[in-house]
């Protein structure tokens, strides 16, 4: 197959990802609904590409392959424990096999991990907590990598959070693991731009997907829509579309940028409807 390197310019069809293979971690849905993971692999397949779908409940993987072959698209479902080594290499091999090549990785996979601060947190839950959320996709670009530079291209798209870009999370763990991805990505593009790797970060906002659901009621929700600059409930295909774009040829000059998802959250906040222009201005 011939080598995947990015145009000199953009192109009518540079968001197209025909004969890319893509992977993505955390790819599957605790229930039917769209998360992260499932919305980018579904918007990678209609881009074109073949995903490698890697989760840890192989069902949950299947669901979202038997999705993109219904629109004839093409994908392959896995079960992978991504926070250990050999899975990983194991899932990437899988994906040359299949396809023969690598050529896009989303690392998905976070959970939110222990509650706590410094003082209350346990070790041990800490420590695999970390594993999960940071080491998980070091190992996966360790192994993608390598098959990246055999076609002279490639585009890692790490998931973050804005929690790792703001304070005042209630636990220490989080937050933690999600600034450790966002300054992970600065330092992979840094490593591999000159093989013409490209690695950025999408950090979402609140977004209402399925991690979320069991434990949000109406109000909440409702609660925190109005919160949000746009006043509008974020969902996993707005996730998904920015790693579709940041992986696809229509950002090919864009490598270690940190892309929010917020409806604005990183903005500020929402003005109140009571304080007037002139107030602000004579403050």
């Amino acid at each position: 197959m011939t080598p995947s390197t990015p145009p000199s310019t953009s192109t009518p069809d540079s968001h197209r990802l025909d004969g890319r293979v893509a992977i993505v971690t955390g790819a599957g849905s605790r229930t039917d609904d769209i998360g992260n993971g499932r919305a980018a692999a579904l918007l990678l397949a209609r881009r074109g590409a073949a995903v490698l779908l890697l989760d840890m409940q192989e069902s949950a993987a299947r669901r979202t392959c038997t999705l993109i072959e219904a629109e004839g698209g093409k994908a392959l479902a896995r079960q992978a424990d991504v926070s250990r080594a050999a899975e990983c290499e194991a899932a990437v091999q899988a994906a040359v096999a299949q396809w023969g090549r690598v050529d896009i990785l989303v690392n998905n996979v976070g959970i939110g991990g222990p509650a706590g601060n410094a003082v209350e947190v346990g070790l041990e839950e800490w420590d695999a907590a970390l594993r999960i959320n940071v080491t998980s996709m070091m190992l996966m670009a360790k192994y993608a990598i390598p098959e990246m530079r055999r076609v002279g291209a490639g585009a890692i798209v790490n998931i973050a959070s804005v929690a790792g870009l703001l304070g005042g999370t209630p636990s220490l763990l989080y937050p933690t693991s999600k600034g450790a991805v966002v300054n992970m990505t600065r330092a992979m593009a840094a490593h591999h731009g000159l093989e013409g790797i490209r690695v950025n970060c999408v950090a979402p906002g609140m977004v209402y997907t399925p991690m979320v659901a069991g434990r949000m009621t109406p109000e909440a929700r409702d609660e925190r829509r109005k919160r949000s600059l746009l006043q509008t409930e974020g969902s996993g295909w707005d996730v998904g579309h920015a790693v579709a774009y940041l992986a696809s040829d229509e950002a090919r000059w864009v490598t270690g940028v940190i892309l929010p998802v917020d409806a604005g959250a990183t903005a500020g906040q929402v003005k109140s409807p009571t304080l007037s222009a002139d107030t602000v201005r004579s403050a």
